[in-house]
């Protein structure tokens, strides 16, 4: 067993900008680069893994190493779990909304989607939308989507680099225009459009909208704004955990690979080394690598800021 460097797989969303290329590296030939799916098993976006063979899809990797390699978390799932994104909002994204389980899977035949954000950079003065400011009646919030007054009544929230956000299922939600960030979500790629500002598609027809989902799913009240976590992570929940790591050349940090999880880690700032029995990766900012379950105790050195995610 080895560690593995991961290989995104890029989306050309029309709010998109280019700082994924410019400053993470990623590896993309078109103009825009709105999200690039670091970790995904997801059939709209699989991530590769960099082999001795080749690149070949997440799927297709783990279907060749076995489940093993994923750990004892994710024997409750059928399908690969999470799908890890950086997302370049130069403009401001639809407001959105995601279902939980019960209903994705009965409506859309997939999981729901919880999710967390890492803000990366923020321009000054830049916000994000997290539920309302207060709470909401349904007529209201039906004829305020119909007003295009939707705005005035959403909990704004202004960000910076190192800020978290935790998005259940059911909070209303968009990212502002000038953040980049990272998410961590469950595998689903379900979201309910509600307003888009009037943009239009490359074919020129306004972006579809799901109103009718949106109304029976969206939570009307403000939202609960504590972020679940525990023993230093960022967010701990029912379905990933995510730990920031600073790595310097006083202080090194020692990873540890179990029974329990593979884990990714993500550098997001900075350069250095991970280290893993014989193997030994240099790393700097935007790279990726995945670590199997069983893999046992890695070092880092040098001097980068991580962010390592695993299943609970």
């Amino acid at each position: 067993m080895s560690i593995y460097r991961l290989k995104p797989t890029c989306k050309d969303y029309l709010w998109g900008g280019h700082k994924l290329i410019d400053e993470y590296g990623v590896d993309y030939s078109g103009d825009i680069c709105a999200e690039a799916w670091i970790l995904s098993g997801h059939k709209d976006g699989k991530s590769f893994v960099c082999t001795d063979k080749g690149d070949i899809s997440l799927t297709d990797f783990i279907n060749d190493q076995g489940k093993e390699i994923l750990g004892e978390s994710c024997r409750q799932f059928k399908e690969f779990p999470l799908i890890i994104k950086l997302i370049d909002a130069k403009k401001s994204l639809s407001i959105q909304v995601h279902p939980d389980d019960a209903y994705a899977q009965l409506h859309e035949g997939q999981l729901g989607k919880t999710e967390m954000w890492y803000v990366l950079q923020a321009e000054e003065g830049a916000f994000l939308y997290q539920g309302f400011s207060h709470g909401i009646g349904k007529a209201e919030f039906e004829q305020r989507i119909k007003d295009n007054t939707l705005e005035e009544v959403l909990n704004k929230v202004y960000v910076k680099s190192g800020d978290v956000v935790f998005i259940e299922p059911g909070t209303l939600h968009s990212i502002g225009a000038g953040i980049l960030l990272l998410e961590v979500q469950q595998s689903s790629n379900v979201t309910y459009r509600i307003y888009d500002y009037g943009r239009l598609n490359a074919d020129g027809k306004p972006r579809d909208l799901h109103i009718k989902q949106a109304l029976e799913v969206t939570k009307l009240e403000k939202p609960n704004m504590e972020i679940p976590s525990k023993d230093g992570s960022a967010v701990t929940c029912d379905y990933f955990d995510v730990k920031p790591v600073k790595v310097t050349d006083e202080a090194g940090y020692t990873g540890f690979s179990g029974k329990r999880s593979f884990e990714c880690l993500m550098v997001i700032e900075g350069e250095g080394t991970v280290v893993s029995g014989d193997d030994s990766f240099a790393v700097k900012k935007g790279d990726s690598l995945f670590i199997p379950a069983n893999e046992g105790s890695y070092t880092c050195n040098g001097n980068f800021e991580a962010i390592i995610t695993s299943i609970p």
